[in-house]
């Protein structure tokens, strides 16, 4: 027996599942997250769900993870300390930047510039120069480079990068200077820009290669710890981490290039939402990953997830692909309060996160969060994981007497107070990712995931305006089904800078072929046979004289006048208008993706309708002003065609779904409760 073992580590949970590969048969499960090790909670989460299941370590042939070690990293200022090499008169590129401020009036009065991750102090210089067009203007110093390098020996720096002019045309000074590097630091980790980002620009060059270094360090330390415990467990399992693309790379290859993990974690979610729309009949949906500490949105058309040139975690943007989502401090865990100087209500971003958690979890924690106003209001029921985790509803009710005596309301109104608010920041964050973007909600599914998306995804649809509500079977480890049926995908880029009208598709077509190349012989060299290899070609098109580019899926065989007339319909979507000026073609990517996972998606037997027989018992809860009754059903015993009308509580191993009052939620042919108004 061959399985995938999928684990993603989220602030409270630990979320696994193993997939058998010869009958797409699936088990799941969730373990505490442990924060100070993630590790920890991944290695025994493994060894919990194998026991359980009767499952052979040594039958588990592929471990795909995604991880949050970089994000947090970056996020916690927890980063490694840089030395940077640039070209002599470059020295300050990082502190110069760009002239860009976020926020709105008067930002620039009190925004607090980050500090660079490499230092001025650790930022040295190489005698040299070459040319914008590749040829070398200044030979390198070598004797001189030396003696500069000397002086990061005193300024305690554990990883260097290296980062010349116009290396992306000509990378042999950057070569030199790495070996050179090497010698003299043989214990640091040496990132050159050209392995990183061989593209224009060179402030996002450096940024983005600096990144690299920044956490190269506590990302080698994690997976290397990470394979020491598989392999004592005894898998010979092959250890994968999620891109922040959505696609997998191998644990030697994140040693080399971790800048493309800062994503990792929201990208499972989006994977495993992605696999589910292909297999509903719902290309278009908008995706709610809801956990315990955040809640992450992303955008899925036709079948394909958007994607950004940028990856931004916290004031850090690099340019490294990443899945267009958007992450708010809106999660089970979210603490409510109500501060004595405004006397409003807030909700988030502080988390209760795994330890002490929520109130009701009965683990010392005393503060309201979200997870305690749904216990109040009656959305969560008292057993959770399969009664394996008892909710304390009285510690619940405590909790949020303290926002409710604060604002001198009652117990019920305080809690639906809350839960409107983290909606209310949900709904900010769809709008990010639909209307600010060109697209209606209206015209996309909604589909709510992780531990407590289906409890708030009824009323996201109804802020809205996006039907069906799509919960899919096991959404509270959606995210770990992503990392398991997600498939290898190696990119390479080059930039091209060239005007439409100055170049032909003989030209594209020879540096498409190049990096064609390139890539398939990395995942050749992953075991990835030549059949079963899928190559994409993305371009990046701008108007002559814009300072951004708009990228483009470009099929093999595409002609520049098409490129450019979908440019043109793109830019007037995305901006709602045209220039009359050329086009340039900035850079070329080429993406090679591997086998996917041989997973179907399960049936379910069929049924009359009628949900009895998955009926627990009568409920009462909170709603639309008042109480009411309602029912609590388990998902695990609901049929095909089943019809289950609102106010309802469906309750499953992973995750809890409400169906509001005056919507029907009816299960498909594969298990996905489908909700609707009534």
């Amino acid at each position: 027996m061959s399985y995938r073992l999928g684990c993603d580590v989220g602030g409270t949970f630990t979320d696994l599942l193993v997939v058998d590969e010869a009958t797409g048969r699936t088990f799941r499960d969730k373990v505490p997250s442990t924060p100070d090790d993630p590790s920890r909670a991944v290695v025994a989460g493994a060894r919990q769900i194998c026991e359980a299941n009767g499952i052979d370590p040594a039958g588990v042939a592929l471990f795909l993870h995604g991880t949050t070690v970089a994000t947090n990293a970056v996020l916690e200022g927890k980063v490694s300390r840089v030395g940077l090499v640039v070209t002599e008169g470059y020295r300050h590129i990082l502190q110069i930047a760009r002239s860009l401020v976020p926020g709105g009036l008067a930002a620039w009065i009190i925004w607090p510039k980050p500090e660079p991750m490499a230092p001025l102090e650790a930022t040295v210089e190489a005698p040299e120069r070459i040319g914008a067009d590749g040829a070398i203007v200044r030979a390198l110093d070598e004797v001189k480079l030396r003696a500069n390098l000397e002086i990061l020996k005193t300024q305690g720096v554990e990883a260097i990068t290296v980062c010349l002019m116009n290396s992306y045309v000509n990378d042999a000074h950057e070569r030199r200077v790495a070996e050179i590097v090497g010698e003299m630091f043989p214990d640091l980790p040496v990132s050159v820009s050209a392995d990183i980002l061989p593209e224009m620009q060179e402030y996002e060059r450096a940024l983005t290669t600096v990144a690299n270094s920044a956490v190269r360090p506590v990302v080698s330390r994690y997976v290397g710890n990470l394979e020491r415990e598989l392999k004592a467990w005894g898998t010979p399992s092959k250890l994968n981490l999620l891109r922040s693309d959505g696609g997998l790379m191998s644990a030697e290859k994140s040693r080399q290039a971790p800048v493309n993990l800062l994503m990792s974690g929201p990208a499972g979610g989006v994977a495993g939402a992605l696999w589910v729309a292909k297999n509903s009949g719902f290309p278009n949906c908008l995706t709610l990953d809801m956990g315990g500490t955040s809640t992450d949105v992303a955008l899925i058309e036709g079948g394909e997830p958007r994607l950004r040139r940028e990856t931004s975690v916290g004031h850090l943007t690099v340019r490294a692909s990443s899945l267009d989502v958007k992450t708010v401090g809106a999660g089970g865990g979210s603490i409510a309060a109500v501060p004595e100087l405004t006397g409003a209500l807030r909700v988030g971003p502080q988390s209760a996160g795994a330890v002490p958690g929520p109130a009701a979890y009965g683990k010392g924690g005393t503060e309201p969060t979200v997870t305690d106003a749904n216990v109040v209001l009656g959305y969560l029921p008292e057993n959770l994981l399969g009664g394996s985790f008892r909710l304390d509803r009285e510690a619940a009710r405590k909790a949020v007497q303290k926002v409710a005596d604060a604002l001198n309301i009652g117990l019920y109104e305080a809690a639906a107070g809350i839960i409107a608010i983290v909606n209310e920041t949900m709904f900010g964050a769809l709008r990010l990712i639909s209307v600010q973007q060109g697209y209606d909600p209206r015209d996309f599914a909604l589909m709510p995931f992780g531990g407590a998306g289906p409890l708030h995804g009824n009323a996201m649809s109804i802020l809205t305006g996006a039907w069906p509500v799509l919960v899919p079977p096991s959404p509270g480890v959606l995210c770990a089904y992503g990392d398991a049926t997600t498939r290898l995908r190696v990119d390479a880029q080059r930039s091209f800078n060239r005007l439409a009208q100055e170049t032909t598709d003989g030209d594209v077509g020879a540096v498409i072929d190049l990096l064609v190349a390139q890539v398939s012989g990395e995942l050749a060299s992953e075991g990835v046979s030549p059949g079963d290899i899928e190559l994409r070609v993305e371009i990046d098109i701008r108007y002559a004289g814009q300072a951004f580019e708009v990228p483009l899926s470009s099929p093999r065989g595409s002609t520049i006048a098409e490129l450019t007339a979908r440019f043109d319909a793109e830019h007037n979507r995305l901006f709602t208008f045209n220039l009359n000026v050329p086009h340039e073609l900035v850079n070329i990517r080429v993406v090679a993706l591997g086998k996917p996972a041989n997973v179907a998606p399960q049936g379910i037997a069929r049924g009359d309708g009628n949900p009895g027989a998955a009926k627990v018992r009568d409920h009462e809860l909170f709603m639309d002003g008042r109480v009411m009754p309602a029912a609590i059903y388990d998902r695990a015993k609901l049929r095909s065609g089943d019809k289950v009308k609102g106010p309802a509580v469906v309750c499953e191993m992973d995750s809890t779904t409400l169906i509001h009052a005056g919507h029907v939620g009816e299960v498909d042919a594969f298990g996905c409760i489908l909700i609707r108004p009534e």
